[in-house]
């Protein structure tokens, strides 16, 4: 057998039974070269509407197009083998209706061949949720901080910090578990909130900015690698890349300035005749 064939791509149904088992990795990516990377160690990959800033500039994720989501996500989908792909339904392509979202879902399935949709919403998404997982689509939620929500929240702050608001998250949690999400990403929830919805929930949950006690964790990439210009309480750097790409654009530009990049090693010579 092929070392090819012998890789199995995880699926849903996996990450579904790693509930109360061994941690769940997953990091965003958008490229195929650094979807290969992360793919040798994480467990999924999201495609994150994270994309919009990091890769473009925008302030928020709200500009993100569904395009954008599906070329990014073939990206990632040929870098990687055996981790399960995760692609972020964009603001705009699922909220107006559950038929909505289905035409959205299925094209971000049959055009990049991901094993899985993420969505934005608690309660209200509910209906949508099952609608999809009773289709074939498997949904990965997303509750607490919502950055697609941004111009109603105001501000990106954390969730749950005070006891008397944890009710209406509690809730959003159950309702998705209960419509059928595979897991659900808990984003700037206050460590013990998101620690007893853990403890409550019948599917996975993914912290960022959570618990500890979660059943798995997820971090932008770039955030990580120390390439985002702002780094978010709750992100731990792994890497200073920044100044290291600074430094070797820098060289090369002193280089070519100075004439001492191409040398002798990097020309094409006449054939010898």
């Amino acid at each position: 057998m092929s070392v090819q064939s012998a890789v199995r791509r995880k699926t849903a149904p996996d990450i579904r039974a790693r509930k109360k088992g061994d941690p769940i990795v997953m990091l965003t990516s958008y490229h195929a070269h650094t979807a290969a990377l992360v793919d040798r160690h994480c467990d999924v990959i999201l495609v994150g509407d994270s994309l919009g800033n990091v890769m473009h500039g925008f302030e928020t994720t709200v500009p993100v197009t569904l395009e954008m989501m599906i070329l990014q996500g073939r990206a990632v989908m040929r870098g990687s083998k055996q981790a399960l792909v995760v692609v972020d339904m964009p603001f705009g392509s699922y909220e107006a209706s559950k038929e909505q979202a289905f035409h959205s879902a299925v094209r971000i399935l049959k055009e990049t061949h991901c094993g899985a949709v993420k969505l934005e919403g608690g309660a209200r998404m509910a209906e949508t949720i099952a609608f999809l997982s009773d289709r074939g689509v498997p949904v990965m939620g997303h509750i607490g901080l919502t950055p697609q929500s941004i111009n109603t929240l105001g501000s990106f702050r954390a969730q749950g910090r005070d006891e008397a608001s944890w009710d209406p998250i509690l809730k959003d949690a159950q309702a998705i578990s209960d419509a059928g999400a595979f897991s659900v990403v808990i984003e700037a929830v206050a460590e013990p909130l998101a620690r007893k919805i853990t403890e409550t929930i019948a599917i996975p949950t993914i912290g960022i900015g959570a618990s500890a006690a979660c059943d798995g964790q997820v971090l932008v990439l770039e955030d990580m690698l120390g390439l985002s210009p702002r780094t978010p309480k709750f992100v731990r750097r792994y890497g200073d890349l920044g100044p290291a790409i600074e430094a070797a654009i820098k060289g090369y530009a002193d280089d070519v300035r100075s004439r001492a990049f191409p040398g002798p090693e990097h020309v094409y010579e006449m054939k010898k005749s």
